[in-house]
């Protein structure tokens, strides 16, 4: 019984050392500018410009889990949502976290008499510069790919904003 005591006051005395060197989870929240350039193949293409909007939850300090929303709209009602989800690979260098993901989910397409939903991948990267903590400044790159009306499209889409930390 004295070895338990003596045991569980060792214990008491060295915890709260213990979880100051455990690494925490955390994440971060992004929202920005959004420009897709989308090509229906065929010489059809249309460029349009709208919102993105991603939240990372960190399960390792390199990996984390990411969901992606991005609406871009352009002429003729033409409007187009992306629904994404998959991992994201980060390494912080300084005050630039450079990151590549890889997404899936889906897209939809909608316009004057027409609407499609499609099977939606993307694959991209970018870096975060940091401004001050916890704000940074995202540039991203994505070959996003779609397949509405029976036809592949590969489409680029760029985002610029600011990315919040927590």
């Amino acid at each position: 019984m004295l070895r338990f005591a003596c045991l569980l006051v060792i214990l008491a005395a060295i915890a709260p050392s213990l979880h100051a060197q455990a690494i925490l989870p955390r994440g971060n929240a992004f929202i920005g500018y959004s420009y897709n350039h989308l090509d229906f193949g065929q010489g059809v293409t249309r460029n349009v410009n709208g919102y993105e909007m991603s939240l990372e939850g960190k399960v390792l300090p390199f990996l984390g889990l990411m969901g992606d929303y991005s609406g871009h709209y352009g002429t003729a009602n033409l409007h187009e949502q992306n629904f994404l989800f998959g991992p994201q690979f980060s390494v912080p260098v300084g005050r630039v976290t450079p990151f590549g993901h890889l997404l899936f989910g889906g897209a939809h397409l909608s316009g004057i008499n027409t609407s499609e939903t499609s099977f939606a991948q993307a694959i991209g990267g970018g870096a975060d510069l940091r401004l001050a903590e916890p704000i940074a400044w995202r540039t991203q790159l994505d070959y996003l790919r779609t397949n509405f009306f029976s036809t592949g499209q590969g489409n680029v889409r760029f985002s610029t904003g600011l990315v919040f930390s927590f």
